[in-house]
């Protein structure tokens, strides 16, 4: 928004390196075998890069060509390679496969690698392909590395190979396990080439190569989004993936603040949409009335500890193996307690180490048969007992840090970046005034839930400083830098009327507030575009902020918008309207200094009540 055009000049200069990290991602075969353990740490590589570091510095942590030079490729490589390996991984109408052992933006959630697919990622992925669809315009051709040109085809043709369920309201397993095939071996094909011998010289690859890539991916992300919807009217953030002979299958988890943040954000939704999602959020199980907010994912009893590790009675009596081991007092997998339930043996940790002790019990004649026929069934009684499939982490198990029943003040702060985002397009669309109104009606009131608007009785903290979370059972907790404040900084121009258009600083009062303006005359002491002391003047009816080290002053009047700029010469230059002309915008976005303040006169009408 800054400098417009700027990215599409970078698309074909070779300016960019990768870093060459030494972990290798198995092939697709073994990720079929174990998701949850799918990384190789290449010591041979690693002790190259060290060895190179030592040469050269930290250049030598990234890749280098044969001949010993950085290899520096285009940016649009760099921006295909992230859409191409998460498109890799995407399961139809499930989302994106979690299988690299590495969480996403919550890592409460981290006992889902391997098992997990995330509608999240679905959902910011789909935003990135519009980005790119619009970015890679026109017909000048890109030069991308051979082995990226020949993934970005495969992957192109795969998606394009299993469009037929997209005319049906959900997809079938077989087929969302065929396409997914499809597109992980593409992938482990790559990796395989790049890993042994690294990356070609460029090849041409047409913009419409590209673009007819993020379209076809487009149409599977809105099938999967919309297959996503709950009946309540939330999406789904997280679902669980079984693959087997008869396809990929998909269960869906419990409600998740994330979803919902990442669908706003998305673009999938209308602005009407928009507004049926904030609705239905403020009386779904996520919000809590006593903090006028949201939580991560709604507050749920857990069982006693007593209450875990139970088998069903019902459950040992019809598996003969069990039945067995109890009579022979064989306490290899399970034993009866002294209350007379049947437990587990402790030991037994997940279902590898039942599939192992299984094996073990095999080598016994006795039990050789019972275990043939019955070793399946009982796998089947130790899932349904633990739920080890659908563990989310601790998201799941703890009532503090990111818990149950916690808000989380950072994802809260997400919801409103995106709904504010929401606005201003709907904005910029001439969207109908009842549309802004309850869009704008929405932030505030999402706003109102933050801790910086509640009095110490209500969130059990001096609110003025941020703090990470709010579990159920107490006040705010770890106070600190946050993400909040990141998305705080991100929101606050926007609330104050000043936003970033093609390279311009224009205006808006749609999210200003009567109640920011200043009831009486006052001095503010801050510091000019060279970072010397000044104090400024305000009067009744205005409000003042600076945007890259230069003052505005915003003051509210019956007249028209209008801007007066004052030069490091003195010079004012008035402007109608509300946007600044480019060289002011230009002055005061790149530092140049030839801007020292701006005064904007907006309607009063524009403003917004409290």
């Amino acid at each position: 928004r800054t400098h417009p055009g700027a990215l599409a000049t970078l698309l074909r200069q070779r300016l960019f390196s990768y870093a060459d990290v030494p972990y290798r991602i198995l092939p697709y075969a073994e990720l079929l075998r174990d998701a949850k353990n799918t990384l190789f740490y290449d010591r041979e590589a690693a002790a190259r890069v060290d060895e190179r570091v030592r040469r050269v510095g930290t250049d030598g942590r990234l890749v280098h060509t044969a001949g010993g030079e950085v290899q520096l490729v285009t940016l649009a490589e760099k921006l295909l390679v992230p859409a191409l390996s998460k498109l890799s991984n995407l399961v139809a109408d499930g989302g994106i496969w979690l299988n690299t052992q590495r969480p996403e933006w919550n890592d409460a959630n981290n006992a889902l690698v391997g098992s997990g697919l995330s509608v999240v990622t679905l959902a910011h992925l789909r935003r990135y392909l519009a980005f790119l669809v619009a970015l890679f315009d026109g017909d000048e051709p890109l030069h991308v590395s051979a082995e990226v040109a020949v993934w970005l085809r495969r992957v192109t043709t795969a998606l394009s190979e299993h469009t037929a369920y997209l005319h049906a309201p959900r997809v079938d397993p077989k087929t969302a396990r065929a396409m997914l095939d499809a597109l992980g071996l593409a992938f482990s094909d790559y990796r395989r080439e790049v890993y042994a011998d690294g990356l070609s010289a460029p090849v041409e690859v047409a913009p419409a190569e590209v673009r007819d890539l993020c379209n076809v991916a487009l149409a599977h992300v809105d099938h999967g989004l919309s297959a996503n919807r709950r009946e309540d009217g939330l999406y789904h953030a997280y679902n669980l993936l079984r693959l087997d002979d008869d396809g990929a299958a998909v269960e869906p988890l419990y409600e998740m603040l994330e979803g919902q943040v990442a669908l706003l954000s998305s673009g999938f939704l209308s602005p009407e949409g928009a507004i049926e999602l904030i609705d239905t959020l403020f009386r779904s199980a996520l919000y809590r009335a006593d903090q006028d907010s949201f939580m991560l994912y709604p507050a749920r009893e857990l069982p006693g500890f007593l209450e875990k590790n139970r088998v069903p009675l019902a459950s040992v009596s019809q598996n003969p193996l069990l039945v067995a081991l109890l009579a022979a007092a064989d306490t290899s997998l399970v034993a009866r307690d002294a209350s007379g339930s049947v437990r587990f043996q402790p030991d037994l940790t997940g279902a590898p180490a039942l599939a192992l002790r299984l094996r073990e019990l095999a080598k016994d004649d006795v039990y050789r048969p019972l275990v043939e026929r019955h070793g399946e069934a009982t796998q089947a009684v130790f899932e349904s007992v633990f739920h080890h499939h659908a563990f989310t982490g601790r998201s799941g198990t703890m009532h503090k840090y990111e818990g149950l029943g916690c808000i989380y003040w950072h994802m809260v702060a997400k919801l409103l970046v995106a709904t504010q985002e929401v606005l201003f397009e709907a904005v910029d669309a001439g969207a109908p005034d009842a549309t802004i109104r309850a869009l704008t009606g929405a932030y505030g009131r999402i706003r109102r839930g933050l801790l910086c608007h509640k009095s110490a009785a209500e969130s059990g903290v001096f609110s003025t400083d941020p703090y990470s979370h709010t579990p159920l059972h107490a006040g705010a907790q770890q106070p600190g830098m946050t993400g909040l404040v990141k998305e705080e900084l991100l929101v606050r121009p926007g609330e104050l009327g000043a936003r970033v258009k093609a390279g311009r600083i224009v205006f808006s009062a749609v999210l200003l507030r009567r109640g920011e303006l200043l009831t009486a005359r006052a001095l503010l002491s801050t510091y000019d575009a060279d970072g010397r002391p000044q104090v400024l003047d305000l009067p009744a009816g205005s409000l003042s902020f600076s945007l890259c080290r230069v003052p505005f002053v915003v003051r509210a009047t019956d007249g028209p918008w209008q801007i007066t700029v004052t030069g490091r010469d003195g010079t004012r230059r008035a402007l109608s309207g509300a946007e600044l002309d480019a060289e002011a915008s230009a002055s005061i976005l790149e530092g140049r200094g030839l801007v020292v303040r701006v005064d904007v006169e907006a309607p009063r009408s524009c403003f917004q009540d409290d």
